[in-house]
């Protein structure tokens, strides 16, 4: 696959897509997930059970609950078993259309990730982390917003002082509805990424251009690419549920958190 090329569509600048509602997303799989797993545990960070339900299968559904009806998964760290995971029934139960993809580079930063999923894809998309348990509410205001307006807008969450690793979150300083800067590092920041995002293809094509710098690219680097260029926005999602999943304390969080309150439950 070539990852060159200009990612430029004619629905970019049509009025007609102000109210376009995204239907099709991209899930980041790839990675290990070793902070989550216990000692001689080599099961992919995708497969891994919180709430009853593993963060893959969750993500898709919750994706699917929001309207979506095509997922492409990038795989990367034992592709095989994430693949075979994707093979559950109650996707297409649920309407939606699963297709997996493969990042041979799954070592390096996940914007390369990000470049093989988005590559499948024609125009607007949403981006989720596939360790990221959210609400479809916070999935359904991503996809909703004006990507006319933006070619990024990202689900942010201004109760800083409850986030359970401050530390290791990602911290974003808006002013007035645009990012400013983001990473995990700023020690000035208003809100904290979710994880859940809505794209254009010019998140790939400033991605292309890093990688073409630097030999590598992370999806921080588009974001702040876009972010210069005042084109990068956030999506506040209110009082809706989130927990990024990376330790047992974290999973531990989660499922307290969303116990009695998820969306997803049978």
């Amino acid at each position: 696959m070539c990852l060159c090329r200009s990612f430029r569509w004619p629905w970019s600048t049509s009025p007609s897509n102000k109210n376009l509602v995204i239907r099709q997303a991209v899930i980041l799989a790839a990675g290990k997930g070793t902070r989550l797993r216990a000692e001689g545990d080599e099961l992919p960070k995708p497969l891994h059970v919180v709430g009853g339900m593993p963060l893959i299968k969750r993500t898709i559904l919750t994706l699917g609950a929001a309207g979506v009806t095509k997922v492409v998964v990038v795989t990367g760290y034992q592709a095989a078993a994430v693949r075979a995971a994707l093979l559950d029934p109650a996707y297409a139960a649920a309407g939606i259309e699963v297709v997996p993809v493969h990042n041979a580079d799954f070592e390096k930063a996940n914007g390369i990730s990000v470049l093989v999923g988005g590559g499948a894809l024609t125009g607007p998309f949403m981006l989720s982390m596939a360790d990221h348990m959210y609400t479809p509410a916070i999935a359904r205001l991503v996809a909703s917003q004006d990507v006319t307006a933006a070619d990024l807008f990202l689900a942010t969450d201004v109760r800083t002082k409850d986030i359970l690793d401050i530390d290791d979150a990602t911290k974003v300083r808006s002013e007035d509805g645009q990012i400013v800067e983001i990473g995990k590092q700023l020690t000035a920041f208003d809100r904290i990424d979710c994880g859940v995002f809505a794209v254009t293809p010019r998140l790939l094509e400033e991605l292309v251009r890093v990688r073409a710098e630097r030999g590598d690219c992370s999806l921080t680097d588009g974001v702040r690419r876009l972010a210069e260029a005042r084109r990068a926005r956030v999506a506040d999602i209110g009082d809706e549920l989130w927990q990024d999943v990376d330790t047992p304390a974290d999973r531990s969080h989660a499922e307290a958190l969303f116990k009695d309150r998820d969306p997803l439950a049978r």
